[in-house]
């Protein structure tokens, strides 16, 4: 079995077993290999002299998404274009396993109210990859956050059980069940009240491999993963979390932050750091789907 896994790198060394389990991302993902055209960067668009515009997109209509790539495995966004506008996708991902609710109900606070309501502050347009256990623990969270046309909400598995081996010493989930595990999160964001769940699919831990791409495939998502690692895994220094992103921001960038306060108590300190100086710097703050609707080729 070829396998393609991304890999995870900064801001876990210290972390425990047990932390491990609560967060996805806290580093850059090893690329593809180029013998897989599907999991290959999508193709820029021409070079323009003028931002993108964001394809227009009727309330019925389906966000836009990949194709598939020539063998049929699920594709894999990591960056938007980078000569076609100054944009920037601030993407967090909302961890929570299957099996922490005692440790939710014992005080751990896995969302991060204030990080949503700076986010709304700046009025910075961002991506929720939220997992389906979350959603149950912060129903009214979900919800609110579903409806506020600032953001967006993605899936993030419902488990948050690795989708391969060896992936920081999360549970791993077998083959025959990953498709399930993502069509209950759908299930579990529906019932939280997030009424147009994107079809954007974040692997947990950031760990992918072709078994995994191929299982996905009927659920026809595009999985998205990052080009940018903010650092704020377990981080407390917000201002180096702050400075990491800001020297490795591209345009085109996703970054990849957290909405947890447990595991990453810096991010929205960082983030009110992050936001007004990329500002100055021209970048203009996107969701996903309009990278990716810039960068897809009409199905």
């Amino acid at each position: 079995m070829i396998r393609s896994v991304r890999r995870v790198t900064l801001a876990c060394v210290g972390a425990t077993l047990a932390s491990l389990t609560s967060l996805t991302a806290c580093g850059t993902a090893q690329a593809p290999p180029a013998a897989h055209p599907a999991l290959s960067t999508p193709r820029p668009t021409a070079p323009s002299s003028r931002p993108p515009t964001p394809r227009p997109t009727a309330p019925s209509s389906r966000p836009p998404t990949l194709a598939p790539g020539p063998t049929g495995l699920t594709p894999v966004f990591e960056h938007g274009s980078r000569t076609h506008g100054r944009t920037v996708a601030l993407t967090f991902d909302a961890d929570m396993t299957a099996d922490q609710g005692p440790r939710a109900a014992a005080g751990e606070r896995f969302d991060n109210p204030r990080l949503i309501a700076t986010l709304r502050a700046l009025k910075v347009p961002a991506t929720v990859f939220m997992t389906g256990r979350w959603a149950e623990q912060y129903p009214a969270q979900a919800r609110s956050i579903g409806r506020d046309p600032l953001f967006e909400i993605a899936n993030h598995s419902y488990s948050h059980y690795a989708f391969t081996g060896d992936c920081y010493g999360l549970p791993t989930i077998s083959q025959d069940r990953m498709r399930a595990d993502v069509e209950r999160a759908y299930a579990a964001l529906r019932r939280a009240g997030v009424q147009e769940p994107m079809p954007y699919f974040r692997f947990p831990g950031g760990c992918y491999d072709q078994r995994a791409l191929k299982a996905l495939a009927p659920a026809d998502v595009t999985a998205v993963q990052w080009d940018v690692v903010s650092g704020d895994a377990f981080a407390t220094d917000a201002d180096a979390v702050a400075r990491q992103v800001l020297e490795k921001v591209r345009p085109g960038s996703v970054v990849v932050m957290h909405c947890t306060t447990s595991a990453a108590p810096a991010t929205e300190e960082a983030v009110r750091t992050v936001v007004p100086e990329l500002r100055r710097q021209g970048f203009r703050f996107v969701k996903v789907s309009e990278l990716i609707g810039a960068s897809a080729v009409p199905r």
